[in-house]
């Protein structure tokens, strides 16, 4: 019961970090594109801007990594 309790922790912080991700990438990739038709030397910026929720999911997939070693271990 303990281990499947831990495994749902996890997928959750996996799976909330997802979301939130995907749902910062779809308002900041649109607006970046109605930038980058504005101005095309923003491409660069868009793109580092596009990328940074990404930390998102990898700070759950850390968060997720440490419930299953250090509580399941």
């Amino acid at each position: 019961m303990e281990l499947g309790l831990l495994a749902i922790g996890a997928g959750i912080a996996v799976g909330l970090g997802a979301l939130a991700t995907g749902y910062a990438q779809a308002r900041i990739g649109s607006a970046g594109i109605g930038a980058i038709a504005e101005n095309e030397e923003l491409t660069g910026r868009v793109i580092l801007l596009v990328a940074i929720p990404e930390t998102l999911v990898i700070l759950g997939f850390a968060v997720a990594a440490m419930i299953i070693i250090l509580l399941g271990g």
